[in-house]
């Protein structure tokens, strides 16, 4: 067995309750998976950016309702370097858009924590229809 199986099983358990919590507005989730230095940057067409922090994360989740039906994503890749640092690229859907998402998660305290989210618009989502 890879010795890295362990952790990337316990990134595709993160990657997959991202997914889960982003379509069902669960903060909760966010609250704990979050590390409290947590980052989120949003790249526009233009290339500009726009930046929050934990706090504000968790009030956009806060502030809007949960979707009906099962999320909608494809995680893309999830690479895992040692047991410290690894990275999830992943697209999932918030009606009535699609994000593509770039997850970068530490290892602090044996928890792994997610510390950057740097994300895309690619455009209508497929429960659009």
């Amino acid at each position: 067995m890879d010795a890295q199986t362990p952790s990337r099983d316990a990134i595709q358990v993160l990657a997959e309750a991202y997914c889960d919590a982003v379509h069902f507005a669960k903060a909760d989730v966010f609250a704990d998976m979050c590390h409290d230095r947590f980052t989120m940057t949003e790249v526009s067409a233009d290339g500009s950016a726009q930046f929050w922090d934990k706090a504000a994360y968790l009030a956009r989740v806060s502030g809007r309702s949960a979707f009906d039906g099962a999320p909608v994503y494809e995680i893309f890749s999830i690479d895992v370097a040692g047991d410290e640092i690894a990275r999830v690229h992943l697209r999932v859907d918030v009606p009535p858009k699609r994000y593509e998402d770039h997850l970068g998660f530490i290892r602090v305290d044996g928890a792994w924590k997610l510390m950057t989210k740097v994300f895309r618009t690619m455009g209508g989502s497929a429960m659009e229809g």
